[in-house]
């Protein structure tokens, strides 16, 4: 099943989605229908994905067989309420926001609305996105496989029981920042043992590139292969005792769980 996706929201989350979209082909971009308060925003999308855009937010709704919401939470109540007449309960309704549950979706449309809940992350402007995925009673099995077409088409995705939202958040929707930081880290380290800088972020992009390729890939527990670079009285695991000692995994966890909190209380 392939419809008219229209986004609503013209941020960097909805245009990774869109790109990824588009570059892998699943989408045209005669098919994106994008609204946007910002008519800049919709100028931009316009002339560099060749998008279909609208600044009348009911024109979209109307014409759109499935719906994306990627306004921030606090805006997407106020968008919901202003098109939800225009919304047909046939309608696929996606909400990318942050701490925004399926309840609070179903009390601003309706029990019958087809409503889904998604947590992505920017990875899927290249076409390695990860995105959690929960739906309501409402959807048949086809529309859950259309839901999962759409948000794995530009990475993986996976669908969830509501409950696991808030550490899907934390793992995978923040975590790409938490990436670059180590990313940054590497390099700087690089750099200070002389290595030039546009060559660190290479080395230290690719080494993280494919240390996360071989976990998906062998599907070896993380350890065993951690354990396989670990050679006895080696260089690396002098670095991993460094790491240990300034309380690395500790840190890592903690920014997993912070983030899961923060999502419950948006």
């Amino acid at each position: 099943m392939k419809n008219t996706i229209g986004f609503f929201g013209g941020g960097n989350m909805g245009r990774a989605i869109m790109g990824g979209l588009i570059k892998t082909g699943l989408y045209q971009p005669s098919d994106i229908l994008v609204y946007d308060v910002h008519q800049p925003t919709l100028d931009k999308l316009s002339s560099e994905l060749g998008l279909q855009t609208s600044n009348d937010m009911t024109y979209v709704a109307e014409n759109s067989q499935i719906i994306i919401l990627s306004v921030k939470p606090n805006v997407l109540p106020s968008v919901l309420k202003a098109i939800a007449h225009k919304i047909s309960i046939d309608t696929l309704v996606v909400s990318i926001a942050a701490g925004i549950t399926l309840q609070q979706l179903k009390e601003l449309l309706s029990p019958q609305h087809k409503l889904i809940r998604v947590m992505p992350n920017t990875p899927a402007l290249v076409a390695e996105g990860m995105s959690g995925i929960c739906c309501n009673e409402n959807l048949s099995a086809e529309e859950k496989e259309t839901v999962l077409s759409i948000f794995s088409s530009f990475g993986k995705a996976e669908l969830i029981p509501e409950k696991f939202m808030d550490a899907v958040v934390g793992v995978s929707g923040s975590s790409p920042a938490y990436v670059y930081m180590f990313i940054e880290a590497l390099a700087d380290g690089a750099v200070l043992e002389g290595l030039p800088r546009d060559q660190a972020y290479t080395f230290a992009a690719q080494a993280v590139y494919g240390s996360a390729k071989m976990v998906l890939e062998t599907k070896k527990h993380p350890g065993e292969l951690k354990d396989m670079v670990c050679s006895p009285g080696g260089t690396t695991i002098e670095a991993v005792k460094a790491l240990e000692e300034q309380g690395f995994r500790a840190a890592v966890m903690n920014a997993v769980r912070v983030a899961a909190e923060k999502n419950k209380s948006m």
